[in-house]
């Protein structure tokens, strides 16, 4: 039993502090502490446990679903939105990586594998109209939940083998390096935030409001051209991009080479 939140307001210092503000940094640390992994409590139990009233608990709730700490969509019961999946900026990475390594489990929906062309796949890597490309689109998922919506395509003259492998628990970078000898180890990024469409959203499970990070990718093998392009649109409330910086100045972030 936590400890009721005693008067309309609290003196912390020399500021009074409304009763919602001292549930919302109670709630905070609990969350920080690890709690509520089992399920969030409604806001009755709320109400009764700091003997507050629901409007006091509502406001505290409001905040936190607003900072993005909770997920409460209609007809959802309330928790505990996951930390966002981490990535460091200035190395080839690798989101299948990244999401396993801090503990979660990835799994994609293959949406599309063919071989087909694609104008704006060709454009982007200086070939003809008419180059033939393997073509991969997947839901990549992490714990089961929807995470990026991710197309790539790579010259089936490179990639054809690419074919017979099954992508909804692969690195697409460990099966080209195993299925035809080659391994991209540079290239160039775009990011930009954007806003999903509808049908983004319903594809990728989101709220109105929540933002994405779109990400076009030109994989390459050493100095040679791209042989890769990538579109990838990717959840901002489960993914963060990082960076860092010194008393020398500001650093990208770099980790090694990793198949993605």
């Amino acid at each position: 039993m936590h400890e009721p939140l005693h008067g309309p307001q609290a003196e912390v210092g020399a500021a009074r502090v409304p009763k919602w503000e001292l549930l919302h940094r109670e709630l905070l640390q609990r969350i920080g502490e690890g709690e509520f992994s089992d399920g969030f409590p409604g806001e009755h139990e709320l109400s009764q446990t700091y003997d507050v009233s629901r409007h006091t608990v509502r406001e505290a709730l409001r905040r936190l679903r607003e900072a993005g700490v909770l997920d409460s969509a209609r007809g959802r019961v309330t928790q505990v939105r996951p930390r966002a999946i981490e990535q460091n900026l200035g190395g080839l990475y690798s989101l299948f990586r990244e999401v396993e390594a801090q503990g979660h489990v990835q799994r994609s929906d293959v949406i599309t594998i063919s071989l087909t062309t694609e104008p704006l796949a060709a454009h982007a890597l200086g070939m003809d109209v008419s180059t033939q490309f393997f073509h991969l689109e997947r839901l990549r998922r992490s714990d089961g939940e929807p995470l990026a919506h991710d197309k790539v395509w790579i010259p089936s003259a490179i990639a054809t083998p690419l074919m017979e492998a099954d992508f909804t628990h692969a690195a697409l970078y460990d099966e080209l390096t195993r299925r035809c000898g080659v391994r991209p180890t540079g290239g160039s990024e775009r990011i930009a935030a954007v806003v999903p469409t509808a049908a983004q959203r319903g594809l990728l499970g989101l709220e109105q409001g929540i933002a994405c990070f779109e990400i076009e990718r030109h994989g390459r093998v050493g100095d040679q051209p791209p042989i890769e392009y990538r579109r990838s649109l990717v959840r901002a409330d489960r993914y963060a991009l990082l960076t860092s910086w010194t008393p020398n100045g500001f650093r990208l972030g770099a980790i090694a080479d990793a198949p993605s």
